[in-house]
Formats: structure tokens, C-alpha cells, sequence
């Protein structure tokens, strides 16, 4: 097995935080293949990169020789995980987890060993521990600890609703951990209360406190806020493979780095070296054309990869954009901005009017596909280069 600090190098790579790593290094000196555990509610049946920055990480535990548990969480799903919201989530059917479940499955193992991989679901402990233990898990915290949950504590001091039930999900969480002995827990930086409750309730039931370890929300293709199919800022790992390359492709040169260190499992230093090029004059679009290579081969194949940059090269060329090009981030507003709005904030046209006319001439594009809707609203998170007649460019990010 690898070294303790070669270990400590790869495992701290992206992470947030690490609680407690001092407990981290002495489970890793043990030498036995710890069991790091990462829950998934099937609520959503398609996976983003977004989604992959945990699977990621455990893949990373996996590759250093130690147990992963992935945890579908159809019992906690009919609860419906309450971080962030602001009102109280209506739960799922039992056959809408189920067929969510069989999702996941069929991605996940896209990125991990199906052969090194236990997949459990938390009703196989959770429907046999009935009223009685129920109440139990209920006892063991308080109304006052639940209220230092940052959304409980905010949705409490605005008034808004708090339903028992949901008191219950970070409790469950944490039941989880003790039902399957986890040595580390992964999630992101939003469920930090649930983690640590899986520490606390450990320790109540005479086990060793699992370590925690949060992992950053990863930005979407806005570059702002946090990748989501809602914002239609997400990359998604069933996207064809060109459509994959063109976003990752939109992204932009600051926010690549961050999607290197959180997507790509190429070594920091190799990374680091990729900077430099930069910072000696290599154009940073070859260096974002690896990235999304490396991805693109992940969820489909290096054949697939290949050809999606040719096209994309082909694409480029036949549009004859140039490698400078202004940038733009505009505020969309709730309803979106309209398509000739954008053109004039973005300095493509004088003004909306001739924007309208240079819609009716049919020379506006966006990513090199003509729009031809002069009403047409662009969503917040939407990001790509807009483009009037043949020379005029300008990559703009709306949020």
C-alpha cells in the first residue's frame, strides 16, 4: 500500500477539510483498508460533474487500496434531504428512489471498480429498526444542537416552517456511519452538520469517530454559482461527447484550473507544469483541450475524445474565432436577458434595434449555431461566444 504521506497528498487534493486528520493518520497507520462511505439521495437521476467531485475522491481512496461504500439513500430520499432549502421538500415515491437508484448504478461505474465497489442502501438497516429505535436515534441529540444547522437555524429565524421529519435526516445520516462501522465520510461543504452527527453518534455507540472529509461545490460553467441542470450551467456525464467538449471548452482559463484539480485525476505537479506553459506563452485553450480529453475518455472513450476536439478544431476554424476575444458577465434577472439586450451590453451591436436586424439577416451565432429568435431570453448560467456577422466576437457568461 502506498506511504502514509503519499496517501495524506492525494487524499488532501481539492478537500475542503479534513476532521480530524491527526485521527486520519493514525487510521492510516493501522495499515488495514479503512471503509470510506459517501451517501447519494437518488433524487436526481442524472449525474453532473458537479456530482463527481465525491465520486472522485473515492475513487482516489479506492485506487490507494481501501474499501469504498457507496450509499444510495432510498430510505433517507423518502425523507427528502433538507440542506439548503428553505422550505420543507416533499418526499419521494418508493418507486420514483427505485428507478432514480438504477441510475446511479449505471453511472457510477463509470469512474469506480464495480469490482472494488459495495453498494448499500440504507433501508436494508433502517426498516428494521422501527418506532422504538426511532425514538431512540431521536434522543440522542437535541432541538437546540439541530438549531445550529445554518438552514434550520436561518429557516427558524425567519419563521418558516421546520417539520419534524427532517429533524430525523441528519440523524439517520449519521446512523448510517455506525450501521456500517466507517472509518471516513465524504460529502460536500453543505452537509458538514450531517458528517459530524455521524462522528457524535459513533462515539455514543463505543465506535471510533469516523473522519470527515467536505469537498468544495464545484462552480458551473458560469463560473459563479454552483453547477446545476436547473441553472443549465452543468456539464452532464451522459452529455454527447461533443456537446462535453464544446462546454468544457466554454469554461473559463481561471475557473479550468479549478476543474483540473477537482475532475482530472492527472498529478498536481503535472498541473503545475501545465501553469507554467502558460505563463511562458503556450495558448491556454491546448491546455483546456487535454481537460477535456482526459473527461471526455472517462465517460465515453479516447476515440470518442479525439474526435470531439477534431470537431471541435474543424468548428473553430470554419468560424474563424479568434484566440482573443473580450468577455463579458452580464446579470440576466429572473426571467433572462432578451437576445438583443445581450448583443448591446456585450458591444456586438450599436444598439437592440440593429441587433433585431442582424438576427433577421440571420449572421448572430452562438457557439456556431445561428439563432434566428428575436425574442428569445438567455437564462442565467448560460455561457458561451456570441458572434455577429465574421469578425465580431464575445464570450459572455450570464448569472
Amino acid at each position: 500500500m502506498t506511504g502514509i504521506n503519499e496517501q495524506l497528498e492525494i487524499i488532501r487534493r481539492g478537500a475542503d477539510e479534513i476532521l480530524v486528520e491527526d485521527d486520519l493518520v493514525n487510521k492510516l497507520k493501522s495499515g488495514k483498508p479503512l471503509r470510506v462511505k459517501a451517501g447519494f439521495d437518488p433524487t436526481a437521476p442524472d449525474l453532473h460533474l458537479g456530482h463527481t467531485v465525491l465520486i472522485n475522491k473515492l475513487k482516489q481512496f479506492q485506487d490507494l487500496g481501501h474499501h469504498v461504500l457507496f450509499l444510495i439513500g432510498d430510505f433517507t430520499g423518502m425523507i427528502g434531504d433538507p440542506t439548503g432549502k428553505s422550505t420543507t421538500r416533499p418526499p419521494l415515491t418508493e418507486f420514483e428512489v427505485a428507478e432514480n437508484a438504477k441510475t446511479y448504478q449505471e453511472q457510477i461505474f463509470k469512474i469506480l471498480d464495480r469490482d472494488k465497489t459495495e453498494v448499500v442502501f440504507n433501508s436494508h438497516w433502517m426498516q428494521d429498526v422501527g418506532a422504538v429505535g426511532m425514538i431512540k436515534l431521536a434522543a440522542s441529540s437535541t432541538v437546540a444542537r439541530m438549531l445550529e444547522r445554518d438552514d434550520f437555524s436561518k429557516r427558524y429565524g425567519a419563521g418558516q416552517a421546520i417539520a419534524i421529519h427532517e429533524f430525523l435526516y441528519p440523524l439517520i445520516q449519521g446512523y448510517d456511519s455506525v450501521a456500517l462501522e466507517a472509518d471516513v465520510e465524504l460529502g460536500g461543504t453543505d452537509q458538514k452538520f450531517n458528517l459530524l452527527m455521524g462522528r457524535q453518534l459513533q462515539e455514543q455507540h463505543g465506535q471510533k469517530p469516523q473522519v470527515v472529509l467536505t469537498m468544495p461545490i464545484l462552480e458551473g460553467l458560469d463560473g459563479v454559482q454552483k453547477m446545476s441542470k436547473s441553472l443549465n450551467n452543468y456539464i452532464g456525464i451522459d452529455d454527447t461527447p461533443n456537446d462535453m467538449f464544446g462546454k468544457i471548452m466554454s469554461v473559463s482559463d481561471e475557473l479550468m484550473w479549478r476543474y483540473f484539480e477537482l475532475l482530472s485525476f492527472r498529478p498536481m505537479s503535472e498541473i503545475e507544469g501545465f501553469k507554467q506553459e502558460i505563463e511562458s506563452g503556450k495558448n491556454p485553450r491546448d491546455i483546456k483541450f487535454l481537460l477535456a480529453e482526459e473527461i471526455i475518455a472517462r465517460f465515453h472513450s479516447k476515440e470518442d475524445a479525439v474526435s470531439a476536439r477534431e470537431g471541435f478544431i474543424a468548428q473553430f476554424s470554419k468560424n474563424k474565432i479568434p484566440d482573443d476575444i473580450p468577455e463579458f458577465t452580464l446579470e440576466a434577472g429572473a426571467e433572462g436577458m432578451l437576445i438583443a439586450n445581450l448583443l448591446k451590453e456585450s458591444g456586438l451591436t450599436p444598439s437592440t434595434s440593429e441587433a433585431m436586424r442582424m438576427i433577421k439577416q440571420g449572421a448572430v451565432k452562438l457557439d456556431g449555431e445561428k439563432i434566428t429568435d428575436k425574442s428569445l431570453k438567455v437564462s442565467a448560467g448560460t455561457s458561451g461566444v456570441f458572434q455577429v456577422g465574421k469578425r465580431k466576437f464575445a464570450k459572455v457568461m450570464l448569472h
